[in-house]
């Protein structure tokens, strides 16, 4: 047997780490140094346990946000490797989590022995992302753009079209352009209607 992997697990669900730390054991490779709740804990818990592997949900304990959370480690230690996980359907986290560097994304649909598989292709130097998700559209429409997503994501903290463009550095006449167009793509009458699809819908969940 090779060398053991030390493994931290963050999630907000107790069950869901008692899980890990069940498969994630010498036998498969893997030992859990730690499980906690909350990804706020996650850049402390890297520097006690020095793991090898993280597997980081995006929303965890008292609002705190595994990408935020990940993107620090990412930065700070760049040894470690971040399996990110979610179950949401949620767009824009897959696509955020390969934007920061985050080695794999799983959506908590998969078994535990697909997260066991891919922490070992990690590992091994792999990047492992599934296909993108989409926010459905009517039939015939191309989907939303990535700077579109970046846009609409905006739109639901309910953002002004000024802010937007300040937070992206692009102009407010760019930033009209995308929302014209996607309210067009997705037949809306008003980009209010858009962003209470999207939110009524779980397709973007702007506090993550």
């Amino acid at each position: 047997m090779g060398e053991i992997i030390r493994v931290l697990i963050v999630d907000d669900y107790k069950t869901m780490r008692n899980l890990f730390e069940k498969e994630f054991v010498p036998e498969n490779g893997f030992a859990v140094v730690e499980d906690i709740g909350n990804a706020a804990e996650a850049e402390a818990f890297c520097v006690l346990t020095k793991p090898d592997l993280v597997i980081m949900d995006v929303c965890t304990e008292n609002g705190s946000s595994g990408l935020d959370a990940a993107e620090i480690i990412l930065k700070r230690f760049p040894h470690i490797k971040i399996i990110v996980t979610s179950g949401f359907d949620e767009v824009t986290y897959m696509p955020r989590a390969k934007e920061i560097g985050a080695h794999a994304f799983v959506y908590k649909i998969k078994d535990i022995e697909y997260y066991l598989e891919v922490a070992k292709r990690v590992m091994n130097g792999e990047i492992v992302f599934p296909e993108p998700k989409t926010i459905p559209l009517p039939q015939g429409e191309t989907p939303f753009t990535d700077r579109e997503m970046e846009v609409l994501r905006l739109l639901c903290k309910y953002m002004t079209h000024q802010e937007i463009a300040d937070a992206l550095a692009i102009s407010k006449k760019t930033v009209d352009k995308h929302i014209e167009n996607m309210r067009e793509k997705a037949q809306m009458k008003t980009v209010m209607e858009l962003v209470i699809y999207v939110l009524s819908n779980g397709w973007i969940n702007p506090n993550y």
